[in-house]
């Protein structure tokens, strides 16, 4: 085993992972539920992102990237690339909803993501495995779970940065 692998395996656990990942949908509820537009649209100009726009992201994700590339991994390995993830498909996929919806859309999402996942009881063995990245080339599972966790909470903090920005914009006019 690489030195690499002993830290990735060191450094990840999946419970751990679990944690975080089952809490995100709380936390982003909690910060942007019954807020007006003005809160939810806001963006930090250009092609960044609003949090409505982020949430829509994040139910993209659920449907298309973690849980059906982890699968890949376990069925097919890397014999069978990751199919490419659409970074942009919440633009389209989210006209037309509230941010009440697409919350409640993202818990569901997950919580039966986060089913998924723990139903497959995951050996260290398992973890190991390796998939087919489009862009990365070959990722273990566990970096990919990993990258999970990282995915989130670089929302999270995406989120609250836009909102700050919000508010001392606001504080300073």
């Amino acid at each position: 085993m690489t030195d690499t692998l002993d830290r990735t395996r060191r450094l990840f656990a999946i419970e751990d992972a679990t944690d975080i990942l089952a809490r995100t949908p709380s936390t982003i509820n909690a910060l942007l539920r019954g807020l007006p537009a003005s809160w939810t649209l806001a963006h930090e100009g250009g092609e960044t992102w609003s949090p409505f726009d982020v949430i829509g992201h994040l139910i993209h994700g659920e449907r298309t990237d973690w849980v059906p590339r982890a699968r890949v991994i376990l069925e097919h390995g890397e014999a069978r690339p990751f199919a490419t993830f659409d970074r942009f498909a919440q633009f389209e996929n989210s006209k037309g909803k509230s941010m009440t919806q697409l919350l409640d859309e993202f818990a569901r999402l997950r919580a039966e993501n986060l089913d998924t996942l723990r139903s497959w009881s995951l050996s260290e063995d398992q973890l190991d495995l390796e998939g087919m990245h489009p862009e990365l080339g070959l990722v273990t599972l566990r970096q990919l779970l990993s990258t999970w966790v990282v995915h989130d909470l670089t929302h999270i903090r995406q989120i609250v940065t836009v909102m700050a920005k919000r508010a001392v914009d606001a504080a300073l006019s």
